[in-house]
């Protein structure tokens, strides 16, 4: 269904065009050397140039490469059915925070798509938030997304 050809020509697009959008936005900040040192640019054009070089080998190679089937139908099926539980995750956390989004993904993925069973799911689903909790709000002391539904009960 997509070949190895197709792929790795659309990655190498996509990186290039990272690389190609850090060039750009480095030479706004200014690259070379200034009378305070190396301009705020520099390392970034830097990178960004090594990105764009190395998407341009990829898609060189990728253009060589075989057309063989790399992702079949079901591979992409079961692609799919995790990409719209994570796409729901992000889309979730500026309403409901990210400590209920991430239970809600975690009891969402686990029993449907992993087939753990109702009771080991949210015994994770329970713990995923209260980690995150303890690790960023307790120990780091850096505040994660609480979401609309935070605001109003007062979170």
């Amino acid at each position: 269904m997509i070949s190895r050809r197709a792929l790795e020509l659309a990655t190498a697009a996509l990186t290039g065009t990272f690389g190609a959008t850090v060039i750009v936005s480095s030479i706004d900040n200014g690259i070379g050397w200034s009378t305070a040192g190396v301009d705020a640019g520099t390392f970034p054009f830097l990178t960004g140039l090594i990105v764009l070089l190395g998407s341009l080998w990829n898609l060189a190679r990728g253009w060589l490469e075989s057309r063989n089937v790399l992702v079949c139908s079901s591979d992409l099926r079961h692609l799919t059915a995790l990409f719209v539980p994570a796409v729901v995750f992000v889309a979730a956390i500026p309403l409901i925070g990210v400590y209920l989004a991430s239970a809600c993904y975690m009891l969402g993925t686990l029993v449907p798509l992993h087939r753990f069973s109702l009771p080991r799911s949210l015994l994770i689903a329970t713990a995923t938030p209260l980690a995150l909790y303890l690790v960023f709000e307790r120990m780091f002391q850096v505040s994660l997304p609480h979401g609309a539904l935070g605001d109003v009960i007062g979170f």
